[in-house]
């Protein structure tokens, strides 16, 4: 694997989903835009920021080969490694090819394919166990206090990531994306008293429940430019979605983050 494939992660880290809106050639199309936007821009540049796509199965292959400053993961990973599993990919290939990422648990995901804790625990497993980081999606189903919100992520995380972690590579390294349910597809982002309320809590929680765990905090759901610079350091960057599929977004985000490094602590 190449250097991009093992180095550590930025401290800084925007994500986007692609989900099924975009054809192979739209995603194509897509990633050499964002290449060209952001290929020097000092955020990449100088290391403080990375950036990553979760593109459809068959792109993945042909995004790996766009030499540039985007990482490229997948949106689901299979349970197992190998096996009599019709329609599943596996951990190993997707690793083999060279990807990254692995998203685990999107809300999509627990909702319409009936993704249990269980299974998830599961995944997530059989991802860092090849190697790939984990985009780990929680977040509260209904709109309810911070403090209650970031008691249900925390269980979310907890039942989500092994106990058992003596034969796993490290840095054992997670993206946990806190996408509150009800705030994704919606007009508006949660609100930023909100996000960063439950962010402070869940990172203080995670680094106290699991301190060998190198894990970015990241905000999605109805993600847009602008809200990063009013989150501040509370968060470690955005999982974006369809408001990332203009181009331009990237670059507008991301210059953004001069403003966060400052505050951060």
């Amino acid at each position: 694997m190449d250097d991009a494939v093992t180095s550590p992660l930025p401290d800084r880290i925007l994500g986007t989903s692609l989900k099924m809106y975009f054809g192979h050639r739209q995603t194509l199309d897509w990633l050499a835009e964002v290449t060209a936007l952001t290929r020097d821009h000092p955020a990449l540049t100088s290391g403080a920021a990375g950036l990553f796509l979760l593109p459809q199965f068959p792109s993945i292959p042909a995004c790996l080969e766009t030499a540039g400053p985007v990482l490229i993961g997948a949106q689901n990973v299979a349970a197992h490694d190998s096996g009599p599993w019709t329609g599943e990919v596996s951990a190993a290939v997707l690793a083999e090819l060279g990807c990254r990422f692995a998203e685990i648990g999107h809300a999509e995901r627990r909702r319409h394919f009936s993704e249990t804790e269980g299974l998830i625990r599961e995944k997530t497993a059989t991802a860092l166990r090849h190697g790939l980081i984990p985009v780990l999606c929680v977040g509260e189903v209904d709109a309810v206090p911070a403090e209650e919100a970031a008691a249900e992520v925390m269980v979310q995380i907890r039942s989500a990531l092994p106990t058992a972690t003596a034969d796993l590579p490290r840095p054992l390294t997670v993206v946990i994306a806190y996408e509150p349910v009800w705030a994704i597809g919606a007009a508006e982002p949660a609100g930023p008293d909100h996000i960063a309320a439950v962010c402070t809590v869940v990172r203080s929680r995670t680094r106290a429940q699991f301190p060998g765990l190198d894990f970015r905090l990241i905000y999605g759901g109805s993600a847009r430019p602008g809200l990063l610079a009013r989150l501040g350091a509370a968060v470690d960057g955005l999982f974006l979605g369809r408001f990332a599929h203009d181009p331009a977004a990237v670059p507008a985000i991301l210059d953004e983050l001069p403003d966060v490094i400052k505050l951060s602590p």
